[in-house]
């Protein structure tokens, strides 16, 4: 039996790609904060380079984390998602900032990107902005990662509507759980009047502390309530991530051998067997 009080499914190893593209879209989104979206985008995207897949992580939160998780600090940026976005200017390519990691890059953001939900609402086809900007480079990538803001107003309806799948990280407590029917509202409504493709690739559940039992009671019911969308792959407490962020690095890369690491791997496998 795993975390998930389930009986674990068979995950066939990844086959390796003769080439790359054109990519999957996968918002990374849940209008709760602090349930493990930048972070999972950070080690999810890391891990698929591992099965040799390329990946494009996009910050999409006016606060940057996604760019200060990977030791680039967004104020010292010229230019972001945000320039492309709105201005319609810069090149894609100029603006796509390389990794540490190798087959990985980042679409910055920074504070700019709080104007572009102002300033998109005069747009025409203004929930399909984010749409046109990755366009360019879907044939170059294998995995975009987007990283969204916790709300679900204009940006993270961009991100929905650009995406070929949703992945939830659901924090192990009780009012995550009352967050995710809103979350799951919001997104029927993207299917049905902008994004007629999009589905949820799976939930992940975050932040789990198999030593207590409260985690325990809400991963049943979550399991109860949302089947097998559900994740095999729990991601559970611990103090390696808080280091990870400071060091700019992926855990996969920080502490290799470390459950944490092990765990996205498993991810990884879940989301390309998916």
């Amino acid at each position: 039996m795993g975390p998930t009080g389930r009986p674990k499914r068979h995950i066939p190893e990844p086959a390796m790609l003769e080439k790359h593209g054109p990519a999957k879209v996968l918002a990374i989104c849940n209008q709760k904060g602090g349930v493990g979206k930048t972070t999972s985008a950070i080690n999810l995207g890391a891990a698929l380079t591992e099965f040799g897949r390329r990946v494009l992580l996009v910050d999409f939160d006016p606060q940057g984390a996604l760019s200060v998780g990977l030791g680039i600090p967004p104020h010292a940026l010229d230019q972001t998602i945000y320039n492309v976005l709105i201005e319609h200017g810069p090149n894609l390519d100029d603006v796509v900032i390389r990794t540490t990691v190798e087959d990985m890059d980042l679409l910055p953001s920074n504070i700019d990107l709080s104007a572009a939900e102002v300033q998109l609402v005069a747009e025409v086809g203004r929930e399909h902005a984010l749409l046109r900007t990755l366009r360019p480079v879907i044939d170059k990538y294998d995995y975009i990662l987007v990283d969204c803001q916790p709300s679900l107003g204009l940006l993270t309806v961009n991100a929905l509507a650009a995406a070929d799948g949703v992945l939830i990280p659901l924090e192990c407590e009780y009012f995550s759980m009352r967050g995710a029917a809103l979350l799951m509202d919001t997104i029927q409504k993207v299917q049905e009047r902008l994004n007629p493709r999009l589905e949820i690739t799976g939930i992940l559940a975050t932040m789990f502390d198999p030593r207590t039992l409260h985690s325990r009671e809400v991963m049943a019911r979550v399991v109860e309530r949302f089947g097998d969308i559900v994740f095999d792959t729990v991601i559970n407490r611990t103090v390696r991530f808080p280091e990870t962020t400071v060091a700019g690095e992926p855990i996969t890369r920080w502490a290799p051998r470390s459950a944490g690491a092990k765990a996205y791997r498993a991810l990884a496998r879940e989301v390309i067997a998916r």
